[in-house]
């Protein structure tokens, strides 16, 4: 397993690029009003990994600029985004954006602000944003007790994955938020949200995961054959559910 997390999915790009979950518009409704967002608003969208959540800001009409550290990710986010007019990418980290001092309205980590949560990521957010701006750290948060088959797939991964414990970005707390964002203050805002899979899609999603072992690896045979067993016994009509809540962490830092 890479030690450096900027590399820990490069070998996952198809998976994430087919199946990980986009995200409600409601999410780009609350931006733009607790945000006073308009069409000349420029947006840093950092982890933005193989561009998400950078196409529903691009699509909303933002200049956005996407910042992401693995080549691979960001290759793939070229090659669906180079299109619009409105987006930047950019080969940078969170604690060196590359970004020019106050450049950007808004700052959002899209699933990934647990990879890099520390005091130089709140350092150079302060520097690139201009006054009043405000940061958006937002997860597509998998229920994990929704229905049977959710205990069965959280319980797969805890058992058979390799550091799902560890990384899992549900580690991050509420102290987390009160020392990054300015003064402690923030607001949360819970959005449903959800994804319907039949067999090949479950797989893609699992394997999609940094913490699931790689699918051609001894253990990610092991894990796909699990896989396997919990998707034959919960499926309903060859479909599984995964229910999430959208949750968006919002404020000044």
């Amino acid at each position: 397993m890479e030690a450096d997390p900027t590399k820990r999915f490069s070998g996952r790009v198809d998976n994430y690029v087919k199946y990980r979950p986009t995200y409600p518009n409601k999410v780009l409704d609350y931006l733009r009003d607790k945000c006073n967002l308009s069409l000349a608003s420029v947006i840093a969208d950092v982890g933005a990994g193989t561009g998400i959540f950078t196409k529903l800001l691009l699509n909303k009409g933002y200049i956005v600029y996407a910042v992401e550290p693995n080549e691979p990710m960001l290759e793939a986010a070229v090659e669906q985004l180079s299109a619009y007019n409105n987006f930047i990418a950019v080969d940078g980290t969170a604690d060196a954006t590359k970004l020019a001092r106050h450049s950007v309205d808004l700052i959002v980590c899209a699933q990934a602000f647990h990879w890099f949560s520390n005091e130089q990521t709140r350092i150079e957010f302060s520097r690139i944003l201009a006054p009043d701006g405000k940061v958006a750290l937002i997860w597509n948060n998998r229920l994990v007790n929704s229905d049977e088959f959710a205990r069965a797939y959280d319980a797969l991964l805890k058992n058979d994955s390799v550091d799902y414990n560890k990384v899992n970005h549900q580690n991050i707390s509420d102290i987390d938020f009160k020392v990054f964002f300015k003064n402690g203050d923030y607001s949360v805002k819970r959005i449903p949200n959800s994804q319907v899979f039949d067999e090949e899609g479950l797989i893609g999603r699992a394997f999609s995961s940094s913490y699931v072992p790689p699918q051609d690896s001894d253990e990610g045979k092991a894990f796909l054959r699990l896989l396997k067993e919990v998707f034959n016994k919960y499926n309903h009509n060859g479909k599984v559910t995964f229910h999430y809540q959208t949750e968006i962490y919002l404020g000044e830092v």
